[in-house]
């Protein structure tokens, strides 16, 4: 095929042309707004004519991604055509970027019958607005437990990308490439999807099969089927912990065998490890929802707020109140455990 460069960014759109409205909240990630809008550029290169068109809206004149990148809008929060799709970009502090005008927009177009997609964090937006009750979605792994808490109607899962209806949302980084895939597909061929996904230099295109995050074993860096099916258990079950007896008989071994194995592949004891996975569930849900103290601790499996503080201190070097209170500070960097 002949690559043709086009322009396509404009607020009228040819006849025949797709277009999507990109909703820019402030701190959006710059990767998963790239991944959605360069297939549709490189379609309209690749196929000759102008596909697809797009513009920038939000609140505001101009939005700054997390990478502190500014881009300028073409227009606010109008009223959009009933065959655009909207895309809405979140990134970091996506409760507070969730704000009361965006999703009170969201409803309205919603209630027009508008296609509504959640980029990396912006599945909470629509979320927000009760466009997912009911509905499957898909948000970045770091955000799941808080996201699980607080849109308890909402079928969570760990896929890539989830297409419910007109509800659709990724799971943020590079999973948008694979949701413009799959849409350049159904809209123009598969030969056309291949031949922008050559042109990513991308060649393993994904489905809504696959999930977000690297393997158990990959993880680690160990690959031992008895360690990974332990490691498993443990996550599956951070509300109401299993003891290490317990973890053992499910496996086929015993206690003190479940210790030498964790010792030589992750060099701690299996109640270290296991207290680092709930401890790391519990900052999630402290910086991400408004939980009080309490409820997250027993969400995590602590008997008791004092114990859960102590043990948060010890491994996080502050308390979890003071850890809430850096919420929206600037600098403020998430803390993640090694393991």
């Amino acid at each position: 095929m002949t690559l043709v460069p086009l322009k396509a960014t404009q607020t009228q759109k040819p006849n025949g042309a797709r277009r999507f409205v990109f909703v820019l909240l402030d701190k959006f990630t710059m990767i998963s707004f790239a991944g959605a809008i360069e297939p549709l550029r490189l379609a309209n290169r690749v196929a000759g004519e102008t596909l697809y068109t797009w513009v920038l809206v939000g609140e505001g004149t101009e939005k700054s991604c997390s990478n502190g990148a500014t881009f300028r809008l073409d227009m606010g929060l109008e009223e959009m055509d009933r065959e655009d799709t909207i895309l809405v970009c979140g990134g970091l502090d996506i409760q507070r970027t969730t704000t009361r005008g965006v999703v009170n927009w969201l409803r309205r177009e919603a209630r027009r019958g508008v296609t509504i997609a959640g980029i990396c964090t912006g599945g909470h937006a629509l979320a927000k607005a009760g466009l997912l009750d009911g509905r499957k979605a898909t948000i970045h792994w770091e955000n799941q437990d808080g996201f699980a808490e607080e849109f308890e109607d909402v079928k969570l899962t760990k896929s890539v990308y989830v297409m419910d209806g007109n509800r659709w949302t990724t799971a943020g980084g590079i999973s948008s490439i694979d949701l413009m895939l799959k849409i350049i597909a159904a809209d123009h061929g598969e030969e056309l999807a291949n031949t922008v996904a050559d042109q990513l230099i991308y060649s393993t295109i994904r489905t809504d099969q696959d999930t977000q995050r690297l393997s158990i074993p990959t993880r680690i860096g160990v690959r031992h089927p008895k360690l990974s099916q332990v490691i498993q258990m443990m996550e599956g079950n951070i509300e109401d912990p299993m003891s290490p007896a317990d973890l053992a008989e499910e496996v086929g071994m015993s206690t003190r065998q479940l210790e030498r194995l964790f010792r030589r592949y992750l060099n701690r004891s299996p109640k270290r490890y296991y207290m680092e996975l709930r401890l790391q569930k519990a900052r999630n849900l402290l910086m991400q929802t408004d939980m009080s103290v309490i409820n997250v601790a027993l969400a995590c499996g602590f008997a008791s707020p004092s114990h859960f503080s102590k043990c948060y201190r010890s491994h996080y070097h502050t308390t979890p109140y003071r850890e809430r209170g850096t919420q929206g500070m600037p600098g403020a960097v998430p803390v993640r455990l090694s393991i």
